[in-house]
């Protein structure tokens, strides 16, 4: 059974809270307590430094729509790698011994996915590009993270004698804001924003336990990472971000077909200019159309998104030996 939004968050708190903990006891009994020690033959290093940077990512995501053959697999095995979009992103970060991190980013993409690429498929996948959805959205998300580098943790440095590691593995984890906001393209080429359609009944009447979904919320990014110091003042990483959403709905699939008489219905006050949007978009399938009630999507999973980050980054508090 997978645990729940709030569960997992609780969760996350509560390791990264002890992590915390073990990491400064352990560092303050095994590592030297003077203000500065050497981080080469140039440069001291201070217990704290900062640092400041750009990244470009690939971003990428895993909803009810497109996939590959047969019935939606996990992850990667149901990944269409030709809807990776490019952005970037800003981030500032503290870290204390090299070993601890915390870091505030704001990240900006792109996502998307289409039942289109399933054509020719004679398996059951053949349901999902009948059903002819598509989507896309921009992404922007600002989140606060904690990063692990466990080598500095087993390793008992800083040292006089050896120069630390240039590279360091690590892990991360945080809470995150995004908003998204799912447009679909339609038959005439034009994209449309899919929430105000109501596509699925979310607040309507008729469907009672259909909320409708806000286009601001929160998330959970873990991840991993590897950094490599270039120089004392300049490092590059490379990330992969995978993030934990409270929503089925990044692509406005979630659950069954509805009945299109529900926008008809006064006690719903549906805009009546969005009917005939509505109605192509609530169901598309392009031959054999369900009834109301029948599968539109997979509520059981909640979507995701990810992204793979090149980051280079600028360190501050580094001083020079005179």
């Amino acid at each position: 059974m997978i645990p729940s939004f709030y569960q997992t968050m609780l969760s996350m708190k509560k390791i990264f809270f002890i992590s915390f903990v073990f990491c400064l006891l352990f560092l303050n009994a095994k590592q030297a307590a003077a203000q500065y020690y050497f981080y080469d033959d140039e440069y001291y290093d201070n217990p704290w430094v900062f640092e400041g940077g750009i990244s470009v990512n690939a971003m990428n995501c895993l909803t009810d729509i497109g996939g590959k053959k047969g019935i939606g697999k996990r992850f990667i095995k149901d990944l269409n790698i030709g809807k990776t979009h490019a952005g970037g992103g800003l981030y500032a970060e503290a870290t204390y011994k090299n070993a601890f991190a915390f870091r505030l980013e704001a990240s900006f993409g792109k996502i998307s996915a289409d039942d289109k690429v399933l054509k020719g498929v004679t398996d059951i996948a053949k349901e999902r590009y009948n059903r002819n959805t598509n989507f896309r959205s921009n992404i922007t998300e600002f989140s606060a993270l904690a990063e692990i580098h466990p080598l500095f943790i087993l390793i008992n440095w800083p040292s006089r004698d050896d120069p630390p590691p240039r590279y360091s593995p690590y892990f991360l984890a945080g809470v995150g804001y995004f908003s998204y906001n799912p447009q679909g393209q339609s038959n005439d080429g034009r994209w449309v924003d899919l929430q105000p359609l109501h596509t699925e009944g979310q607040g309507f009447v008729e469907y009672p336990s259909r909320k409708e979904y806000k286009l601001k919320q929160m998330n959970i990014p873990v991840g991993l990472g590897l950094k490599y110091e270039l120089s004392p003042l300049l490092n590059i990483r490379g990330e992969f971000v995978y993030r934990i959403l409270n929503t089925d709905y990044l692509d406005d699939v979630s659950t069954r077909y509805i009945d299109p008489f529900a926008y008809l219905n006064p006690a719903n006050n549906f805009n009546p200019a969005l009917l005939t949007d509505a109605l192509e978009f609530s169901n598309r399938q392009i031959i054999n159309k369900t009834a109301p009630g029948g599968k539109r999507g997979s509520p059981s999973e909640k979507d995701a998104f990810f992204s793979f980050n090149l980051k280079i980054g600028l360190v501050i508090g580094r001083e020079r030996i005179k």
